[in-house]
């Protein structure tokens, strides 16, 4: 059946930026027009790609390359959109544009989407195009489609994943030699994994993006990255890798997204009442066993719980040219398919609106390490301060004497608000000399 498109009738595309994955677009388009022709049912036509700079060698026909952006997509003969130059503006204002004309949008822009998702379907559903962003979460990965089609008969209760490259690559050089976060940090500068300003990266800037846009998908809810509790890497010391170890845990940068029970007062959703959404993005200790442990380097990896589908690991490399090109590709055909046969793609769902969860209700297990005096009396101490703050210990270990004594503690499950009265608490205490980390623990068995 061939919907509004004649038989064998070009589909122009039109690309937004030609850094790193723009030039593998690119290049992918030129190299295999025949196989992409044959799965789409109609050839794909580069019409043009925007650039910044005209002088610059980029191994294409002058012809094609422009500066003038809008006058690209204003083009009859431009039916599909593939933006990949990044950032909130002007992406923001051209990709709305093209949507509201009737153009098929793929992006990669993670940032825009995280929140702008909203403004940007209304305009996609209005003129009945639309908008694709399998490239904006994890690279290769696909982990956005599993959750707007194959699990769209299940419930979702918990997406967790690695999502930045260049913070897993940190941790795990760490990790694996015992240097110092400034060592490695420059390791990845001059290996090209970190930006020359990693504040993005390092800080949870590019995760909680991620973790917001993968939040709205899983619970269909509208999830921006202001919701997002975020955390970053700056603060790990070799020496929290080296106790984590001790425990037999590592430490990676983790994107949550998860449905937890409503707060005091408020009904069950088994009672006809709203479970709330809890989105953070810290470092936290995993076990060795966990599955997300095992993923080194500037790979990626997600793991998405569901009712009936139980648990389902996604992995793979998560950014690079080559392979965040393959997913916007992959996008890119849909669309194409979409335009050529006269479908759609699923638009935004948002049905659920259910509330975010504020981080200081939201529980976890944590990891806590004191530098503390060596003398009796102390250990009860200290046990006392987390009991009369609700925070049950799990286990509490003893390391070194003297000056170097510290206590690392482990609790059970507690809710963030009592954790920072407890830590409140005991910097306090003439027996605690530092309170020098206080990290999470996730992925264990205890609920």
């Amino acid at each position: 059946m061939i919907g509004t498109k004649e038989a064998g009738r070009p589909l122009g595309v039109a690309v937004l930026g030609m850094g790193t994955v723009g030039t593998e677009v690119v290049r992918v388009l030129r190299d295999h027009a025949d196989d992409l022709r044959s799965r789409i049912g109609a050839p794909l036509v580069l019409r043009g790609v925007a650039v910044r700079d005209l002088n610059k060698d980029r191994g294409l026909p002058a012809e094609l390359l422009t500066t003038d952006v809008e006058a690209l997509l204003a083009r009859d003969d431009v039916d599909l959109v593939v933006e990949v130059m990044g950032g909130i503006d002007p992406a923001r204002k051209l990709i709305g544009a093209a949507l509201r004309a009737g153009k098929s949008v793929v992006t990669a822009n993670k940032a825009l989407l995280a929140d702008y998702t909203g403004e940007l379907a209304a305009a996609a559903e209005g003129s009945r195009a639309d908008l694709y962003f399998e490239a904006a979460v994890a690279g290769a990965i696909p982990v956005v489609r599993p959750l707007i089609q194959s699990l769209s008969g299940d419930r979702v209760n918990k997406v967790v994943g690695i999502v930045n490259g260049t913070t897993n690559f940190i941790l795990s050089a760490m990790d694996e030699t015992g240097a110092a976060y400034d060592d490695v940090l420059a390791e990845a500068t001059d290996l090209g994994y970190a930006e020359a300003d990693p504040t993005a990266d390092v800080e949870g800037y590019d995760a909680a993006a991620k973790a917001a846009i993968l939040a709205s998908l899983a619970f269909h809810t509208r999830v921006t990255a202001a919701d997002v509790h975020r955390e970053g890497i700056s603060r790990i010391t070799a020496e929290d890798l080296e106790t984590a170890s001790a425990v037999g845990c590592t430490i990676k940068l983790l994107a949550i997204c998860e449905r937890v029970s409503a707060g005091p007062g408020e009904p069950t959703s088994s009672e006809g009442g709203k479970d709330r959404v809890s989105v953070r993005v810290y470092p936290a200790l995993i076990p060795r066993k966990h599955p997300l442990a095992s993923v080194n380097g500037a790979f990626n990896a997600v793991v998405v719980e569901a009712d009936n589908a139980g648990r389902l690991m996604f992995y793979g490399q998560g950014a690079g040219g080559a392979p965040t090109a393959s997913a916007v590709l992959g996008d890119l055909v849909m669309a194409a398919r979409n335009k050529f046969y006269g479908g759609r793609a699923p638009g935004e769902s948002v049905y659920a609106e259910l509330p975010i969860a504020p981080i200081g209700d939201t529980p976890t297990r944590y990891h806590v390490n004191l530098q503390v005096e060596d003398r009796p009396g102390v250990l009860a101490a200290v046990a006392d301060t987390f009991a009369q703050h609700g925070v049950s210990i799990s286990t509490v270990r003893q390391e070194g004497h003297g000056d170097g004594a510290r206590l690392v503690v482990v609790t059970h499950h507690a809710v963030e608000s009592s954790l920072a009265d407890t830590v409140a608490a005991l910097a306090e205490m003439d027996s605690v000399t530092a309170v020098t980390s206080v990290l999470r623990l996730e992925g264990t068995e205890e609920q």
